[in-house]
């Protein structure tokens, strides 16, 4: 898996379970038995996602008492948001002034030529 924080989470993400893994765990924290129970895949295959997040720094373990829940480390979005946020106002930015060349084009209100060829 990549070195840089931003590629391991973006790479963890990309797996359609691990998203809805992520989903899950914004609502509140579960043990693996609970996000593995809607699944057909074992617990043990649960586990394996969940160590790919823990390695991308999107979930973290916990225990109280006998129980271990998984926790979202919600501030990891962070750095997506800034670095999609940066390209976002790029874009917005070229579309702006997209927008003023075509305000400064003059219009033409003559109708093209019907058939023929012109002379």
């Amino acid at each position: 898996m990549a070195a840089d924080p931003l590629s391991r989470v973006f790479s963890a993400l990309a797996d359609p379970t691990r998203r809805d893994i992520v989903a899950r765990l914004a609502v509140g924290d579960a043990t693996v038995n609970e996000l593995a129970a809607p699944y057909d895949v074992t617990v043990q295959a649960v586990s394996k996602h969940l160590k790919v997040l823990e390695d991308a720094g999107l979930v973290s373990r916990s225990r109280e008492a006998q129980r271990r829940p998984v926790h979202l480390e919600a501030n990891v979005f962070d750095l997506m948001t800034k670095w999609i946020e940066r390209y976002r106002r790029q874009a917005e930015e070229r579309y702006r002034r997209l927008d003023d060349v075509l305000r400064s084009m003059p219009v033409d209100t003559t109708p093209p030529p019907q058939g023929g060829t012109p002379s």
